[in-house]
């Protein structure tokens, strides 16, 4: 998967492209948005991941013009202003996710992934990992053939495991991947959805032969053991 990344900061375009590496993506860097726009409109991408303000010619004035060439590729907004106002006029030009800085990396990728498989007509309705499978449409997670159904955070937290097996996600991580909060408030909201998940599939027995797959990380977070 080819991602073109349009961001003038260094320092940001530097980890996003590192982390985009370390996640296989294929990156191509543009430092403005004149740049980035002719690039955009010259070569193919899966994904395009782009900043909102920056010199020459900002985000919002790309996308408009990706769009008005008929260029559909997915395109994920990156940027420091959250107003309302802001984020209406992201989804108006044409972007399909808008994400506030700062951000986690993580949880880019979960998107930049969800984005190109909804593009492609690959979204699997069922997720297998670990040797667990959740059904995306029903919203039914299954462990050693016991079925339950999920709330929507209980569904979110565990899409983000299965979809990144092997990442650690610190708590801050889901807060605002689950519950959209950009700090930490001092709540063990996460804890108690993850014992939530981990009572459901694994019934009364937490004592099974098979380790459940969620782990927790001592002092950082939980992560799905892909072992």
């Amino acid at each position: 998967m080819n991602v073109l990344v349009i961001e003038d900061e260094q320092k940001i375009a530097d980890i996003l492209v590192q982390g985009l590496q370390a996640s296989g993506f294929q990156t191509h860097h543009e430092a403005d948005g004149f740049r980035g726009l002719n690039t955009a409109l010259i070569k193919s991408f899966d994904a395009i991941v782009m900043d909102v303000s920056m010199p020459l010619m900002d985000g919002f004035q790309v996308l408009a013009e990706i769009r008005r060439k008929g260029i559909h590729t997915p395109v994920i907004m990156l940027t420091a202003r959250t107003e309302l106002a802001d984020r209406l006029q992201g989804f108006e030009s044409g972007a399909d996710d808008y994400l506030a800085k700062p951000f986690f990396m993580e949880e880019l990728i979960v998107r930049i992934k969800t984005l190109i498989a909804r593009k492609t007509g690959n979204v699997e309705n069922v997720v297998r990992q670990s040797g667990l499978t959740l059904d995306r449409f029903k919203r039914l997670a299954e462990w050693e053939q016991r079925s339950v159904a999920l709330t929507q955070r209980e569904f979110v937290l565990l899409e983000c495991l299965m979809l990144s097996p092997g990442q650690i996600f610190s708590r801050q991580q889901m807060l605002k991947h689950v519950w959209n909060v950009d700090f930490d408030p001092g709540t063990n909201v996460v804890d108690v959805c993850i014992q939530r998940l981990r009572k459901k599939l694994s019934g009364s027995d937490l004592n099974s032969m098979r380790p459940f797959p969620i782990e927790t990380i001592r002092g950082v977070g939980y992560r799905l053991n892909n072992a």
